[in-house]
């Protein structure tokens, strides 16, 4: 009697461990991809809590939330033949967990491959000078070809950052000097350009003191007052424009050479 009464006790106590047993429960970003007798399930587990009948069913976990990989330095010949070396990185999600499992043996392993070629293979059809100043279209375009490749493997590439460009130190030294080119012929125009400038406002001004004889008595006498406000030892002898003026008269009326007067 007892051993008829402890046989369906142990079959009830093994089903209870067994139900326990095949509790999961996923959190809100993972979702399950359920084989069950080698088929998969149509759609995928989660979250909260689901059952995962083993050895029937067997449950590989996904995370949907954002993964950033970092792609390793890549030895890149741009169309101008330099030699560079491009790190980036790329940000890239699981949007259908069914294919990420099936499609592919192991999606993270093979986008970060793909990321290295692809890297490669776009930067290289570009020159130096846009890979430094139009790093935003090549960033686009990186992202356009990873996410098309990816995306029958249920991934999708949100963005590629192109992270760092390394120069040799010949490229370095050429571009310093470049720059340096560039600064001193802005330097130089823009130093032309205001000597243009004040040769036109010279001319300006003297047009002005020309038509109005009292302007440059004026100036004369502004000319003195700066020269008396610093503290200096220089001796100002103020002699009127008058004067002169009669003085030159007489010195043309009589035919004297003025240089050197």
């Amino acid at each position: 009697m007892i051993a008829l009464l402890s046989t369906p006790l142990v079959i009830v106590v093994f089903l209870v461990f067994y139900l326990l047993t095949s509790i999961q429960v996923l959190r809100e970003y993972e979702r399950g991809v359920i084989f069950r007798l080698g088929k998969l399930l149509p759609q995928p587990k989660g979250p909260g809590v689901i059952f995962v009948f083993r050895p029937i069913d067997r449950i590989v976990r996904l995370s949907l939330r954002t993964l950033v990989h970092d792609v390793p330095p890549q030895d890149v010949i741009t169309r101008d033949g330099v030699s560079v070396k491009v790190s980036a990185v790329v940000y890239f999600r699981v949007i259908d967990p069914r294919k990420a499992v099936v499609e592919v043996e192991n999606y993270l392993y093979a986008t970060s491959q793909l990321s290295q070629t692809t890297l490669r293979s776009v930067l290289g059809t570009a020159e130096l000078d846009d890979l430094l100043s139009q790093r935003d279209r090549l960033n686009q375009q990186l992202t356009n070809i990873l996410d098309n490749e990816t995306e029958p493997w249920g991934i999708k590439v949100s963005a590629v950052e192109v992270k760092n460009v390394d120069l040799p130190q010949e490229m370095q030294r050429a571009m310093a000097k470049q720059a340096e080119s560039e600064r001193e012929k802005r330097a130089k125009i823009i130093h032309a350009e205001g000597e243009y400038a004040a040769s036109q406002r010279l001319t300006d001004a003297a047009r002005v003191l020309s038509t109005e004889p009292m302007t440059l008595q004026l100036r004369y006498l502004q000319t003195l007052t700066e020269i008396g406000v610093e503290k200096n030892t220089t001796i100002v002898f103020p002699l009127p424009l008058d004067i002169l003026a009669a003085l030159t008269n007489a010195l043309k009326k009589a035919g004297l050479p003025l240089e050197g007067k």
